[in-house]
């Protein structure tokens, strides 16, 4: 597949060699033109318009529910961040004293801390610590009891960039009763996923990610049979059957994902990852991955040669867009200092290198990187 049609779309390209899309991405063209036609509709109609920006949030709902390929758009609800969507089961679920969650020791904090806030409510959190740069379904299935509702991973882990067994773990879940929880925001737009294979409850991903919306912006997923389970918490107008009957109190919440925008939406975010969900579909998120997945092959050979560790798995089924590396002497920290001075946008996560390549980089760019760094 040629890539220079889509590289187009990134004027970041003129500036940087952008390599840390598991930060915040740069916004493509399409969606700064969305943000645009919103804006200036808002000023020329305010809410005269409205009918056009509830058409566009209902095809961006179509849009993320074809992405995680959802039985039906409206198991798909808008959140205006990841720690949103984990917060939606992490507070609404039935917990009873003794109850307890399981988790990866590494998980980002987004994905932790809702679940430690329920200690006063009696449940436990059961960490489980990696191998290494890899989370055993072995060690997660020996952390599981009798007591075990959830289980929360992230589809790739944020620093090691180990992509989680999800086929396997919802499977386990699915056996024994468990709620099974993604947090999907390092995956999605870069990685297929499809939760009518792979037996995922609930997920949440923010756009800014692999989604190259903005900050603000995301969704995520309630399998049907959940949604009477969970206690709907941040309910408002919006969550109710009659939405725009505003002077009948009806209290018959809908009876999907929807009950949970309770209030205004983010509608310029949603429009603009509406955009960025569009160039991707076209292009094809298994070539996508595809390609993502030729770079960071690129990147681990030619850094292995050069004398660098490569800390991520890249085990088939195993590895991701993410490539955490470890310099022979210089600390993370120099070198993302080194590679900012040299127009090269790389991050540091637990002291090592963090590499995010998108499908419009190119292998130029990656040698631009090693040339910085060294």
């Amino acid at each position: 597949m040629d890539w220079s049609a889509f590289r187009s779309h990134f004027p970041v390209t003129a500036r940087w060699a952008f390599l840390d899309h598991a930060a915040v991405a740069p916004l493509p063209t399409p969606a700064v033109e969305a943000l645009r036609l919103y804006a200036e509709s808002l000023a020329s109609n305010g809410i005269a318009d409205l009918k056009r920006w509830l058409d566009r949030i209902a095809h961006v709902r179509g849009l993320a529910a074809r992405l995680i390929n959802a039985p039906s758009e409206n198991d798909v609800y808008f959140i205006p961040n990841t720690t949103h969507g984990i917060s939606v089961v992490a507070e609404g679920f039935p917990w009873q004293p003794g109850d307890n969650v399981v988790l990866a020791a590494e998980e980002y904090p987004a994905n932790q801390y809702p679940w430690m806030n329920l200690a006063g409510r009696g449940v436990e959190v059961r960490a489980v610590p990696s191998r290494g740069n890899r989370i055993a379904v072995d060690d997660l299935r020996a952390a599981l009891t009798d007591r075990t509702r959830v289980l929360s991973v992230s589809s790739v882990e944020f620093a090691s960039g180990f992509r989680n067994d999800l086929d396997t773990l919802g499977g386990l879940c699915r056996e024994r009763g468990i709620l099974f929880f993604v947090d999907a925001i390092q995956s999605l737009g870069a990685i297929p996923l499809d939760v009518q294979r792979t037996p995922i409850d609930a997920l949440a991903a923010d756009g800014h990610k692999w989604m190259l919306g903005p900050e603000g912006a995301g969704f995520g997923y309630i399998r049907r049979q959940w949604v009477d389970r969970l206690h709907p918490i941040g309910v408002g107008a919006f969550s109710v059957v009659r939405p725009f009957d505003f002077s009948t109190i009806d209290f018959t919440l809908k009876p999907h994902a929807g009950r949970w925008e309770g209030g205004a939406l983010n509608v310029p975010g949603i429009t603009a990852l509406g955009a960025s969900l569009e160039l991707l579909l076209a292009a094809g998120v298994e070539n996508v991955e595809r390609r993502i997945l030729e770079l960071t092959d690129y990147l681990c050979d030619r850094a292995l040669s050069q004398g660098w560790q490569v800390f991520s798995s890249r085990r088939a089924g195993e590895k991701s867009g993410i490539v955490s590396l470890v310099h022979p002497s210089r600390p993370a920290a120099e070198v993302q200092k080194r590679c900012r001075a040299a127009g090269v946008v790389v991050n540091n996560r637990a002291g090592r290198t963090r590499l995010s390549p998108h499908a419009y980089n190119t292998p130029a760019e990656i040698d631009l990187f090693l040339d910085a760094a060294r």
